[in-house]
Parts: C-alpha cells; structure tokens; sequence
C-alpha cells in the first residue's frame, strides 16, 4: 500500500507541476503555443495507457516507469484545461492592468491566475483518478509490488477476496487523496481572500 501511494503521490504532485508550467509557458508564449498546442491535442487523444511498455521499455522497469506513467496522463490534461483557463480570462481586465502599465508577468499574478485558480482546483480534483489509473496500469505492467500486483496476482492464483480488497482500498486511497486536495482548496481560496 505505501509503494502505490508513494507513486501515486509523485506522478500526481511531478503531471500536476509539469502541467501547470506547460499551461502558463503556452499562455506567455502565442507563438510557443501556435507549435505545441496542435502536438499536445493529438497526444491528449492518444491512449495513454498504451504508451504503459513503451515507457516501461525506455526507463526499465520499476518505480519511475510507474511514477512517469501516473504523471503523463496527468499533464496534459493539466496543462489543456489550466490554459483554456487561463486564455478565457476577460480581456477587459488585461487592458486595464496594461494601460497602467503593466508588464505581462503582472498580469498573470494579479489577474490571470487569481480568476483561474477554481479552474486549477477542478483540474487538481481531476488528477486524483488519472493518477491512481496511471499507476495502477504501470504497477499492472511491471510491478513486483502494490495494489495493482496485487490485483493481478489474485486474478492469476483465483483469490478474488485480494483483489476486491485491493480495489477497495484503492478506492479509500483516492478518496482521501480527494479529500486532501479539497481541503488544500479550502485553505488555497482563504489565503486568496
């Protein structure tokens, strides 16, 4: 149990990370944006599970195989929702910061990201379920280890009690993992305040 959660933390807390950056790089930049944003349409559409063995042949197999599964499937969406965010800001408010002379760094703190921040909470909310699904396929894969071996190996030897109580805890897991983030939400929108 502490190994999935452990994997599940850092592909959630390293896609979510990546995928903010990503959002905020392709807001700042129109023209980085005009190249990438085509890119990560297409890969957003590509299933990502199935890149599971391609990932698994390339980092060999083990913690950050899994790791980079869970947060691969994190950061695009991430990153897709929190610039629409991001870019259907009212415009209105950027001119006004801009005619006091404003520099685009300035906007983005005291207006962009402010109006975004429920958009960025939902996203977070969002990457609980990727993140547990990324990890448990990448412990399904490769693992020798966690709730996903688990679930493979009680399907292999017909012990259908291991699994059920494998999933059950997954669930309780991400339930928690949800309730944290709400909470951080909680604290998140006070400090705004």
């Amino acid at each position: 149990m502490r190994i999935t959660i452990f994997e599940t933390l850092a592909g959630f807390l390293i896609g979510t990370f990546i995928g903010v950056i990503l959002a905020f790089l392709l807001w700042y930049s129109e023209r980085f944006s005009k190249i990438i944003d085509p890119y990560l349409v297409v890969f957003n559409a590509l299933p990502k599970v199935a890149l599971g063995p391609i990932i698994i042949v390339t980092l060999g197999p083990g913690y950050i195989s899994i790791i980079t599964l869970g947060a691969i499937i994190c950061v695009i969406v991430t990153a897709l929702v929190i610039f629409n965010g991001f870019s259907s800001v009212d415009q209105n408010y950027l001119k006004v910061l801009s005619s006091f002379g404003s520099t685009k760094w300035q906007n983005f703190t005291q207006a962009v990201f402010p109006a975004t921040l429920p958009a960025i909470i939902s996203t977070f909310k969002v990457n609980v379920g990727l993140s547990w699904v990324g990890v448990i396929v990448g412990e399904f894969l490769v693992a020798s280890k966690g709730l996903g071996y688990l679930i493979v190996y009680g399907f292999q030897v017909f012990n259908f009690t291991l699994v059920l109580y494998s999933l059950v805890l997954i669930a309780l897991l991400a339930a928690l993992m949800y309730q944290g983030v709400a909470y951080f939400e909680k604290w998140l929108l006070k400090k705004v305040h």
